[in-house]
């Protein structure tokens, strides 16, 4: 078997300075990025456009325009990266020290769920810095088009967007929630229209849980007419608490209010909305190792991590999260 000419006349540097003028767009913003003067970044472009036989480039004026030759090599740059990085991602594991960078952006009402994955995962890989960016559907949906994150954690994903890869792992009910002693516990079969004479407490409109609530109302006919909008799940309960209004939440946002008994979640027909939190990343976007890494975690603990949220609310049982900072060797 030959092998490919190009093996001998291309250079990781090279692909490494032509992914970042790739994703840059700019040769001058290469160069910064790279810590490179830009004679530099323009010096190793043209010998990789001499390896190919191909231009990547163009400039017009001050115009940069990616050729496809480029946009072909893009992906497979990306490809090649991504199987240097799983390469050391395996030598890591062989040793025990296996880090990186996990960015999650969630949901407000996964704030919740994520901590408690979070910590699991770091319990197992120590060296992984995660951050978390919590915010509401309509910032989500922002982030995932932007590719801002490695992961997004969300309820609602959006059902006509094949371009998408979500995994579901934990169900995610939405009930009815009034405060104790409230007059619709002891009505005869009260219902959504019952309800809804009274003030509901509602976050943003685009949020997923408003959006899972208008969407019932609207097959059932009821008007929604009395809204009061809050910012925050945590206002809603407090709300909720202060007899302001009645409110639509998921279970876990809610359950240690109803075992303390400072809420109480109301019987309707066409309750517990169902839906079910799922990691989502775009489907042209290779994951990175940590973020396969973390998804097969995930995947792999569905039972435990239901059987947890679905038992009654408790300390959480040792797990080996220590958490201070690691002292170095």
């Amino acid at each position: 078997m030959t092998m490919p000419r190009l093996l001998n006349r291309l250079t990781f540097r090279q692909l490494q300075v032509f992914q970042a003028v790739h994703g840059q767009q700019s040769y001058s913003r290469a160069a910064e990025l790279l810590g490179l003067t830009q004679p530099a970044v323009s010096a190793q472009i043209r010998q990789l456009e001499q390896a190919l036989g191909q231009p990547l480039f163009k400039y017009t004026g001050k115009t940069l325009h990616v050729l496809p030759a480029a946009d072909a090599l893009a992906a497979s740059t990306q490809a090649i990266f991504g199987q240097v990085s799983r390469l050391q991602m395996t030598l890591s594991d062989m040793d025990g020290t296996i880090s990186g960078e996990l960015n999650l952006a969630a949901v407000s009402t996964a704030q919740y769920v994520v901590p408690h994955l979070v910590a699991r995962f770091r319990a197992h890989y120590p060296n992984v810095q995660v951050r978390l960016q919590v915010c509401n559907r309509s910032q989500a949906l922002e982030r995932l088009a932007a590719r801002r994150d490695d992961l997004v954690i969300m309820a609602m994903v959006p059902e006509d967007d094949d371009g998408l890869v979500f995994m579901p792992f934990l169900e995610n009910e939405l009930i009815p929630i009034v405060w104790p002693g409230h007059p619709l516990l002891e009505a005869h079969a009260p219902t959504l229209e019952d309800l809804a004479r009274h003030y509901l407490l509602m976050r943003e409109s685009g949020s997923g849980v408003r959006t899972a609530f208008e969407q019932l109302a609207a097959e059932q006919d009821v008007a929604l007419q009395h809204t009061m909008e809050l910012g925050t799940n945590e206002a809603i309960k407090q709300g909720v608490m202060a007899h302001l209004g009645v409110a639509v939440l998921p279970r876990l946002a809610v359950r240690l209010e109803l075992g303390a008994g400072l809420l109480a979640e109301l019987p309707l027909p066409g309750f517990p909305l169902r839906r079910s939190w799922c990691t989502v990343y775009p489907r042209d976007r290779f994951p990175t190792p940590v973020t396969e890494l973390f998804l097969r975690f995930v995947r792999e603990r569905l039972g435990e991590i239901e059987a947890h949220f679905k038992a009654p609310p408790r300390p959480m049982p040792d797990h080996g999260v220590v958490c201070l900072p690691i002292a170095p060797g």
